[in-house]
């Protein structure tokens, strides 16, 4: 018994080869759900660090905006600076209302020409499609016709065979199985490329509309001239204002707040006055189609484009050459057409269809 004590130490394996106890199942299970626990957690770390960034970076906006606000409001409490203000943003808001005209008068010409040329598109897909299903309705028939003139080929031939029973018949019936294996072999040549005919007439029925693919480049091309017609007819109403409006409203445009620019207050005032006038003058709509033709008469004979593909013109193209009578300036008005195109008028980049 003592021999046996000192041996309890040894432990054998009894369990067959390959099998694994519940506690190490459960081991590796807890070892696998800790590795996708540390996943998890570390992509919710890094969530939460982009939100606080997103959070820093808006509270920064928030910040600057009111910033902008507290200035804007010290601005309008002085009589000095209030002016200057109000003149600031009513010209950002004639080159706003500028922009709208365009805007829409893209918008509507694409549309219009989007419907046109829908309707040409499906027009010519129905006439392709007409003169393909003739074309296989044709094949049909004709497959159709010479499938049963070899089934009737091969019957007659069957037929006559059988009516040679008399043994003296051999030969003639040798014969006859040679006619009629080339006959079955037509047979089914004919039944083939009848059900090939089949098959491609049934392929036509389901064949869905092809998509309408956008609007063709000579399309888009003739609606970017006609806008940068329209900006110049634009800029055109406004010359006849003592004020440079359009260079002030692209000055006003591209700054963040107002500025001292624009003298005493009565200055002004009378400032304003001007741009309410160049705002009614921008919304008529009296004559516009007159002039927006004959100032695209002139560009599509000028104008340039860099590469086969593009559809808006090179600036210096189209820019008016001297003599121009389009481009003189209104009496009063020492101010010229600017080039909308290369100074970005009205901002007619944004506008232009690509």
């Amino acid at each position: 018994m003592k021999a046996l004590r000192q041996l309890g130490y040894l432990k054998l394996n009894l369990r067959p080869d390959g099998e694994v106890p519940d506690e190490e199942h459960r081991v590796l299970a807890l070892f696998r759900n800790r590795a996708e626990l540390k996943k998890a957690y570390g992509d919710l770390q890094d969530e939460t660090y982009r939100l606080k960034d997103l959070i820093k970076q808006q509270e920064a906006a928030t910040a600057r905006v009111q910033e902008m606000l507290n200035a804007l409001e010290e601005r309008l409490g002085v009589n000095e600076t209030a002016y200057s203000a109000l003149v600031f943003y009513q010209l950002r808001r004639f080159w706003q209302c500028g922009r709208e005209q365009l805007t829409r008068f893209v918008a509507d010409l694409a549309r219009q020409q989007d419907e046109r040329e829908r309707r040409h598109h499906l027009a010519l897909y129905n006439r392709q499609l007409f003169a393909r299903r003739q074309a296989c309705e044709s094949q049909l028939a004709t497959t159709q016709s010479l499938h049963e003139a070899a089934a009737a080929q091969l019957a007659t031939l069957e037929s006559e065979r059988a009516a040679l029973t008399r043994f003296w018949q051999y030969f003639k019936r040798r014969a006859l199985e040679r006619r009629i294996h080339g006959a079955q072999a037509a047979a089914t040549a004919a039944a083939d490329t009848l059900a090939q005919a089949k098959a491609a007439l049934a392929a036509l029925d389901e064949e869905g509309q092809p998509e309408f693919p956008g609007l063709s480049l000579p399309a888009r091309r003739a609606i970017n001239i006609a806008a940068i017609a329209y900006a110049e007819v634009l800029c055109q109403r406004v010359l006849s204002l003592k004020a440079p409006l359009v260079a002030l409203a692209r000055d006003a445009i591209g700054k963040r707040a107002p500025a001292d620019d624009y003298g005493a207050p009565k200055e002004c005032v009378l400032l304003m006055g001007q741009i309410q006038r160049a705002q009614r003058l921008l919304e008529r709509r009296e004559e516009v189609s007159g002039e927006i033709r004959t100032r695209v008469g002139r560009l599509q004979q000028t104008a340039r484009y860099r590469a086969a593909a593009d559809s808006a013109p090179v600036a210096e193209s189209i820019a008016a050459s001297e003599g121009d009578a389009l481009e003189s300036a209104p009496q009063g008005s020492a101010a010229r057409v600017p080039n909308v195109l290369a100074e970005d008028t009205w901002d007619l980049f944004r506008v232009l269809l690509r």
